[in-house]
């Protein structure tokens, strides 16, 4: 029996029928086509079951071609395509006639017309395949594929695909028996939970990993997330290759193959896993020149839909096998079982010594490399080392193009080794006197059993290792700068718990203090240059007092030291402004901000280029104004930009005062006791009952403002001016304002970093 089904969406009163080439699909007569229907919870799939009578089947015939038709409310039909474009199905006289075993023929889409049909046994695409005990010959070995939905031989006619073809294959060539254990969706991570359950009770001899970078979501990811996905898709695959190993048995790599929505970046990320896998020493079944149409599609007519081959596709992925990986015999692989179990995954083997104590040991199968230095010398690895580089080269088998991490650096002192694609090490390393480093490829850190990779750029990998730890990998050859208003790395990190995140191994050491929130990161933490750090929980975010440091202008001497001090984050009012009235400042304060973007009060002086403030006259803006602007003409653009930009600065400059544990006031520039006592008060206000403190520096004696409650003075004069035009000058003044804020008990490590858009 046959069921013919299609989607078809209609409107009310429309049916689809069938018209075909035998007598029972009307003769290709329209007017006696068979109706198809359909369910409430099924549409828009419409569908036929039928028996096909043997008697009308052409005897010159081994298929039967048809198209589907639309008949409106009318009674009248439509054909669905172009005359000479016809479906088609083989004819499978076994399930002829057969009310036990239903073939369901999947179309697809209406007015879409494959060159090859799609049709599999009812129910058969569901369960998982079982193991038949088939006979091979004494001599033959179990082949085992466990893999995604291609490899189970979707798209292709009865699943008949590419695995299906090579057991047949291996039996008549080889006498093998091959078993498929592959799952509809199945990717790294599933499989790897599936493994013990799945693989390891078969005993298999060889198992063929048939995975793919689109079951992993590369199509379909965020653009930001695709070198995650990339990572996640490989250090899985590494493991499995390393879980067969540890089995007894031979791991065999399905290749990559393309998706029909890749785009560009897309194919680069194909390829370029794709070259390293053909570089991992183990056997691979190379697919992706056969089927790529150079673009990281599929070519023309070998697939059913964007991720899954044809028949045809799948008749070329098979062609594309080497069936030399096969050719081995039980014999042979017993002796290269008892050879693999003698060079065990604990055998070390010397790499380079040196008279002094020197050494460098590696394991190829495992991974690793470990290096002792226990002479009196630190011990500086660079890529001009010619000795030791060529011995890693052609003895320690690192996996080109990752990074070796040194597993037991507590300190995480010791940088990450970078291994070009000829194996050797690229980057300069110091190795100090007396340790005993042992290095592993990042890829098992990266590896889906180990963590959840968060995020990765292919350089920055941040790492949820555990609920309460945080793994972080610099692989490059830039310091990392993490931060809250780096929009991916915030929201990644929200799917941390809450709280305070620290280095243990360096408490003290600024910007190793990670704090999240609800909404993911609220502090900036530095990543060193070709480094791992491990951060853990350490408490919830109420038990640190946060303190929060809001400029009060009257220039922008202040957002440009924190800016040095890299304790700066989205813009508050005063930053970009000038305010040399610490009066209009308080009474701006203390009323939200209103009217400080009102078009009314706003006008711009020609001569000073400059935009200035008639409701507060010692306020004004010499940033709003850009090279496209007309302002003598046209102010509306301008209007609508200080808008956007200050209702946003002072949202924040609310939110911060709000959600803070103390604040710290900053104000630069001369004033008088009256204007100081004023802000005080008003600030008392605004702050409530919330500790805050005001750091007011300008160039005057302290003694005028002796006794005002919570006010700290520094005779000093920071000149943004001096610091545009000195470098030195203004580093000098960041170091004198760094000191006074650790004077203050102010660090990264209780810093409020206020988000960008609260």
């Amino acid at each position: 029996m046959y069921r013919f089904q299609v989607k078809a969406p209609t409107q009310d009163g429309e049916m689809i029928g069938i018209v075909g080439s035998i007598s029972q699909f009307g003769s290709w007569d329209i007017k006696k086509y068979l109706p198809l229907r359909t369910s409430g919870d099924r549409y828009p799939i419409w569908w036929l079951d039928l028996e096909i009578d043997p008697l009308t089947l052409p005897d010159a015939e081994d298929k039967i071609e048809y198209k589907y038709v639309r008949i409106d409310v009318n009674g009248k039909a439509q054909w669905e395509c172009e005359k000479d474009t016809n479906r088609w199905v083989p004819i499978e006289l076994e399930h002829i006639g057969s009310k036990t075993s239903t073939i369901i023929v999947d179309d697809i889409a209406f007015g879409y017309v494959h060159s090859f049909s799609y049709g599999y046994l009812e129910n058969a695409i569901n369960l998982e395949p079982e193991s038949k005990p088939e006979t091979y010959s004494q001599n033959g070995l179990k082949v085992l594929v466990i893999g995604s939905s291609v490899a189970m031989g979707c798209s292709a006619w009865l699943l008949k695909g590419w695995a299906s073809q090579l057991g047949k294959t291996l039996k008549e060539k080889f006498g093998h028996q091959l078993v498929n254990r592959s799952q509809l969706g199945a990717n790294v991570s599933s499989t790897i939970e599936r493994f013990a359950s799945v693989v390891v009770p078969e005993k298999p001899d060889l198992v063929i990993i048939s995975l793919s970078l689109g079951n992993e979501g590369l199509a379909y990811c965020r653009p930001h997330d695709r070198r995650a996905v990339q990572r996640r898709y490989e250090s899985g695959l590494q493991q499995l290759i390393k879980m067969t190993q540890d089995l007894g048995a031979i791991p065999v790599i399905g290749g990559l193959y393309p998706h029909g929505d890749y785009n560009p970046e897309h194919n680069w990320l194909l390829r370029d896993t794709h070259h390293r896998m053909l570089r991992w020493g183990v056997h691979i079944l190379d697919w992706l020149d056969a089927l790529d149409d150079g673009y990281g599609n599929w070519k023309s007519d070998i697939s059913l839909d964007v991720a899954h081959p044809n028949t045809a596709g799948h008749q070329l992925m098979f062609e594309a096998i080497n069936l030399d990986i096969f050719q081995i015999d039980r014999e042979r692989r017993s002796q290269a079982k008892e050879l693999r179990s003698t060079n065990s995954s604990s055998t070390e083997i010397s790499i380079y010594g040196d008279k002094y104590g020197f050494q460098v040991f590696a394991n190829p199968e495992a991974q690793t490399l470990r290096i002792i230095n226990t002479s009196e010398y630190a011990y500086n690895i660079t890529p001009t080392w010619k000795e030791l580089q060529e011995a890693l080269k052609r003895k320690a088998g690192l996996t080109f193009g990752t990074s070796y991490i040194a597993k037991n650096d507590e300190l995480g002192t010791v940088p990450l080794l970078s291994v070009g694609f000829n194996g050797s090490i690229e980057n300069t390393v110091e190795i100090p006197i007396g340790v005993d480093l042992q290095y592993c490829s990042a890829l098992k850190f990266f590896a889906p059993q180990n963590a959840e990779i968060l995020y990765y750029d292919g350089h920055l990998g941040i790492l949820k290792e555990s609920d309460r730890t945080i793994r972080i990998i610099n692989e490059s050859e830039e310091e990392y700068n993490i931060h809250p208003m780096w929009k991916e790395i915030r929201a990644a990190l929200a799917a941390m718990p809450a709280g305070v995140y620290h280095d243990p191994a360096h408490p003290d050491a600024p910007f190793r203090t990670m704090m999240i929130g609800e909404k993911g990161l609220e502090s900036r933490v530095k990543a060193p240059v070709k480094s791992t750090m491990l951060l853990k929980y350490k408490c919830k975010l109420s038990e640190v007092n946060r303190i929060a440091i809001l400029p009060l202008g009257d220039r922008c001497a202040a957002r440009m030291l924190l800016y040095k001090m890299e304790y700066d984050g989205p813009a508050f009012p005063f930053d970009l402004a000038r305010s040399t009235n610490l009066g209009d400042v308080a009474d701006m304060v203390v009323n939200d901000f209103k009217d400080l973007w009102n078009p009314e009060y706003l006008h711009y002086n020609a001569t000073e280029n400059r935009v200035y403030h008639s409701k507060w006259s010692g306020l004004s803006f010499g940033h709003e104004v850009e090279d496209t602007d007309d302002p003598t003409n046209n102010m509306q653009p301008i209007h609508e930009r200080m808008r956007v930009r200050y209702s946003a600065r002072a949202k924040r400059f609310l939110y911060t005062l709000e959600h803070c544990d103390e604040v710290l006031f900053v104000r630069t520039g001369v004033t008088n006791r009256d204007y100081v006592l004023d802000l005080i008060e008003k600030l008392t206000i605004k702050c409530k009952s919330k500790p805050f403190r005001v750091l007011l520096i300008s160039k005057q004696t302290s003694d005028e403002f002796a006794d005002i409650p919570n006010l700290l003075h520094y005779d000093l004069h920071f000149s943004p001016d001096w610091m545009y035009d000195s470098q030195d000058y203004w580093m000098e003044c960041t170091k004198t304002m760094k000191e006074i804020l650790e004077s203050l008990g102010i660090s990264s490590q209780n810093l409020f970093w206020c988000p960008p858009n609260p």
